[in-house]
């Protein structure tokens, strides 16, 4: 059996006595960081093989797990925070497990995306999920303007270093729309900024932005009403 076994975005009291239960049972952990893997096993005395699995050697690490799910071994797959496939490492053990008929099962958890939408206080009732956007101006600008039209929630996730240029080109694109960003959320210095586009610009510095950053935007329907709001 495949198991997708979500773990903590930060608090490590988050990881699900689920998560904790396949983790100890299965024969090998494939993991995006062994380091970051092993601070979680660590902290729950959890001792398994640990094998690298990271956008860079998926083909060469899946296919050592694919043989070893064929033999009728267990392995877990985690990433080094929240839900495997999400925006992270994952999809392609999924599709060639199914593909070669091999039994895939998840371990629900935490997913960030899902948490910044609550505490963004924008619609939340239907949302579009549209991961990490381009690091160059041009592609990351027409990925952006995809969604121009679209009256749903959207959601982004950037780094410290692209946060401001993104959030620049969001505002040129889609106009001043109330917006959020969530930062180091389950830590201790949860952040949740809430305001418009023009708003959270700016509020932000260079060098203040660390940690991966969720970036919360409202559809198209109250894109109108943020630029009528009084100034």
């Amino acid at each position: 059996m495949l198991y997708l076994v979500a773990t903590p975005i930060g608090n490590l009291q988050d990881v699900t006595l689920r998560a904790l239960e396949a983790l100890r049972a299965v024969d090998l952990i494939a993991c995006e960081d062994t380091r970051r893997t092993r601070k979680l096993l660590s902290h729950y005395a959890i001792s398994k093989p640990l094998l690298a699995f990271h956008e860079h050697n998926e083909r060469q690490a899946g296919e050592r797990v694919m043989q070893l799910l064929r033999d009728g071994r267990d392995v877990a797959l985690v990433t080094d925070a929240g839900t495997p496939g999400i925006s992270d490492p994952g999809y392609s053990l999924v599709r060639r497990a199914i593909d070669d008929q091999q039994p895939v099962t998840m371990i629900p958890g935490p997913a960030a995306f899902v948490m910044a939408v609550v505490l963004s206080g924008l619609p939340a009732h239907a949302f579009t999920f549209r991961g990490f956007p381009p690091r160059k101006r041009g592609p990351r600008q027409r990925f952006i303007a995809i969604d121009r039209d679209s009256p749903h929630t959207l959601v982004f996730y950037e780094s410290p270093h692209r946060l401001i240029p993104f959030l620049a080109d969001a505002h040129d694109l889609l106009g001043n729309r109330r917006a959020a960003l969530a930062n180091d959320l389950t830590k201790k210095f949860e952040q949740i900024q809430r305001g418009t586009l023009g708003d959270l610009l700016a509020q932000l510095t260079p060098n203040g932005l660390k940690g991966e950053y969720c970036v919360v935007i409202e559809g198209v329907g109250g894109a109108r009403e943020a630029d009528c709001a009084p100034a």
